[in-house]
């Protein structure tokens, strides 16, 4: 089938240009004349913008294991309505996909599900557990994206050397989430600052984040092992990984779009401000978008970590670490990044250019992470691609989530932007109009 989109406004290695398209055989043809190739389907996009489909390389989709609260298909369309033609699904699942057994379980749920790409991760220990003995890497290595514990720390110095040492053999990643136990006070639940004080929370320190990226840069640059940093919250962080990369560490790292819109003042007591880490100060605020504009942060990512509405309805202290993110984080950070500056709302500049924007959402987690995909729209790349309006602005509404978590610090806030499209191996998945298709 031959998809004609014309009109267009493109995505290039110079920028956006004026170019018709077309899609076939799940590639992408610049160069064609319509009365050489059968056009199937035409549409006229009058004008809105084709980018390469946004990839997410911190998604938890809870299946196998957790379907109560997500899963592979309706997590996967989340994705889809959001824009994300690639995601890469967290390991924090039951069976842990650390053995060939455990890992195939999961694939054979994303061959039968997933409207988009999805790449499981690994897990490095052998429970997903940051301690004790590593999982089966060798015998998984082909089948993952990385290898990662997400949602725990590896506290064993000595295990994640050995991890780092295996990963860097077989030519895989360590995404680590770094949290230290050692420095946490029990029941901490929000950043260790004003808001904290004020309302009598248990903090959780700066500290417990930025000790483990600091070890852990150190072991990278010993080992050799490309080192992804998950979810950098911290100024400490952004300081240490900004230097890694000026020495020549292999280090590489995100954020998220939460860390960058608010700062800890902003929290209200309710279970949706609560994740992990914790939204920080405003001089940590400062210091993520520095490190966005400065290139030491290389990726946004959602960190989309859904919970059932009893889980999070428990306030800042009962309820469950995490919020979604899928369905939000293009028009929340185009409205809140790209046309406003969250420092300086009032100044009528933007904090990043749209075009640093898909960067970070689409071809830099394409290029960290070795994925597939295109990482421009042009002759050949892959017709993962999604279609955006800039004009819409609109309010969110969870209840027209894809996603079963409706947990999200943007629920009635004002954005910009609708995603119109989404074509995934050259299919259509989601239309503004008609939903998912897949």
């Amino acid at each position: 089938m031959n998809t004609l989109l014309k009109n267009a406004q493109i995505f290039t290695r110079n920028g956006f240009r004026k170019q018709d398209i077309v899609i076939s055989d799940r590639k992408v043809l610049l160069s064609f004349s319509e009365n050489e190739i059968a056009i199937d389907a035409v549409y006229d996009l009058n004008g809105l913008f084709i980018i390469p489909g946004f990839a997410d390389v911190h998604v938890h989709l809870r299946e196998p294991g957790f379907s109560y609260k997500e899963t592979i298909r309706t997590g996967s369309e989340a994705g889809a309505h959001g824009g994300y033609t690639a995601i890469c699904a967290m390991p924090n699942l039951k069976p842990v996909p650390s053995t060939l057994e455990n890992l195939k379980k999961e694939m054979e749920i994303i061959e039968k599900d997933a409207v988009i790409h999805v790449y499981p991760y690994g897990a490095i220990t052998r429970n997903q557990s940051g301690r004790g003995e590593l999982g089966d890497m060798e015998e998984i290595a082909p089948y993952v994206c990385a290898f990662t514990d997400d949602g725990k720390g590896m506290q064993e110095t000595s295990g994640m050397r050995e991890a780092m040492v295996r990963a860097a053999k077989l030519n895989k990643m360590i995404v680590a989430h770094c949290e230290d136990e050692g420095e946490l006070k029990p029941g901490g639940c929000i950043h260790d600052g004003e808001y904290a004080r004020l309302h009598h929370h248990v903090g959780i320190n700066s500290a417990s984040e930025w000790k483990q990226v600091k070890r852990d840069v150190q072991l990278a640059e010993e080992t050799g092992v490309h080192y992804h940093v998950c979810h950098v919250s911290t100024k400490e962080s952004v300081a240490i990984i900004r230097d890694a990369k000026r020495r020549g560490v292999h280090v590489t790292c995100e954020t998220g779009p939460h860390y960058l819109m608010f700062t800890d003042m902003d929290l209200q007591e309710d279970g949706k401000w609560k994740m992990n880490p914790p939204i920080r100060s405003a001089e940590d605020r400062h210091a993520l978008l520095e490190g966005i504009k400065d290139g030491t942060i290389d990726c946004i990512i959602t960190d989309h970590a859904p919970h059932s509405k009893e889980e999070k309805s428990k306030g800042l202290d009962g309820s469950a670490f995490g919020i979604v993110g899928l369905e939000t984080s293009f028009p929340a950070l185009y409205h809140n990044l790209v046309l406003r500056d969250p420092e300086h709302p009032e100044s009528g500049k933007g904090a990043i250019t749209l075009e640093k924007l898909i960067e970070l959402m689409s071809v830099n987690p394409r290029q960290v992470f070795s994925l597939p995909g295109p990482k421009f729209i042009e002759d050949g790349a892959d017709a993962d691609l999604t279609v955006l309006d800039f004009a819409p602005v609109w309010n969110v509404d969870v209840n027209q989530f894809y996603s079963m978590g409706h947990s999200t610090l943007f629920d009635g806030m004002e954005v910009q932007g609708q995603v119109v499209s989404t074509f995934v191996a050259g299919q259509e998945v989601y239309n503004r109009e008609k939903g998912i298709l897949a």
